[in-house]
């Protein structure tokens, strides 16, 4: 609680920390409060922009309400174009179809637009965060106990095991990270379900991740292992792997933690370059990558940029919110650091 209390002493760790927990609420509840299913399509309202919703009518303040959005031929320039039926409004309703809220009748209102198969990007993104936000922590059951093990080994036994175990470690460091992940997910067989994939994703990011936690606790190991504590475990004959396990894998604790909030958003990052590649969630399920995906056309870019700019926002606001807890854990928990 004391490290709760002073991250919320400091105004920009503090709405880092509530825009996360905002964001791990929102795909918490996003079957919720997503207004409809995220591959729900309807061809007639591809590429839609976003609803408008209006609060004011002829009459002065109003529930509020939108109006359909519908393509039009214009005989003049043989162009479609997208205009608003203001024949009727649609009210916004709340707690309509066990979703947080929707629009009177059949109608569908678009918080964020419609993609290509006018699905709505809103209840996509939603969805789309499930993945990309809970990977970093599935990768972190990994990458830590494997790079915490390795590593204390390593420093703890010394000469040449150390020498041997840190060359693995510091071969696996020198491979070019972004490469290597796509080069291991192109192998990936293509008849996969997404959830098997998104789990093969998470052992790759992760085996591509431990080894240079490895090397930072070997260090620390190295220093821990003098000291008095550790001797007299020694003497009294507790086992290598308890002395490593029990007595100083636990004075890293603070290192772990602040590695971990760090290691996050590489994790979020990695996911999301996958699925913009088409080597990670690929469609129909949502992730922010794919969703991203779409957008990087040019006629989305010069058109419709809710398209390319909410997934990508989305990705940066959630990197630099980690980032910036990370380091304030630092300051925190290692201020000589």
């Amino acid at each position: 609680m004391n490290i709760i209390n002073k991250i919320t002493k400091d105004p920009i760790a503090r709405i880092s920390l509530i825009i996360l927990l905002i964001l791990y609420a929102f795909i918490a509840f996003c079957d919720f409060i997503s207004p409809y299913h995220p591959n729900s399509r309807d061809p007639k309202a591809s590429y839609l922009p976003p609803s408008m919703i209006y609060i004011f009518d002829d009459k002065g303040l109003s529930f509020p309400f939108v109006y359909k959005t519908i393509y039009t031929f214009n005989n003049e320039t043989f162009t479609k174009e997208i205009i608003e039926d203001k024949t009727k409004k649609h009210y916004l309703q709340f707690f309509i179809n066990h979703h947080l809220f929707g629009v009177s009748g059949n109608e569908r209102i678009y918080l964020f637009g419609t993609d290509r198969n006018g699905r709505d990007i809103f209840s996509r993104i939603l969805h789309g965060g499930r993945p990309s936000l809970t990977i970093g922590f599935i990768g972190l059951l990994i990458v830590f106990p494997l790079g915490l093990l390795y590593g204390g080994i390593a420093g703890y036994l010394g000469g040449a095991i150390d020498n041997f175990m840190m060359r693995i470690a510091e071969a696996l460091m020198s491979l070019p990270y972004l490469y290597l992940i796509v080069v291991l997910a192109s192998i990936l067989p293509a008849n996969i379900s997404n959830s098997q994939r998104f789990l093969l994703i998470t052992v790759i990011l992760s085996f591509v991740s431990w080894a240079g936690l490895s090397r930072v606790i070997r260090g620390q190991v190295l220093s821990i292992k003098e000291e008095e504590y550790v001797q007299a475990a020694k003497a009294i004959g507790i086992s290598d792997l308890n002395i490593i396990i029990r007595h100083i894998l636990p004075q890293t604790t603070s290192y772990v933690i602040i590695a971990a909030t760090l290691s996050i958003p590489g994790f979020i990052i990695g996911e999301s370059a996958l699925s913009f590649l088409g080597l990670g969630i690929t469609q129909p399920d949502p992730s922010w990558g794919n969703i991203l995906s779409e957008g990087k056309e040019l006629s989305n870019m010069l058109i419709r940029p809710w398209i390319l700019l909410l997934p990508a926002f989305c990705i940066f606001i959630s990197v630099l919110c980690f980032n910036l807890v990370g380091d304030k854990l630092r300051d925190i928990l290692d201020p000589r650091g």
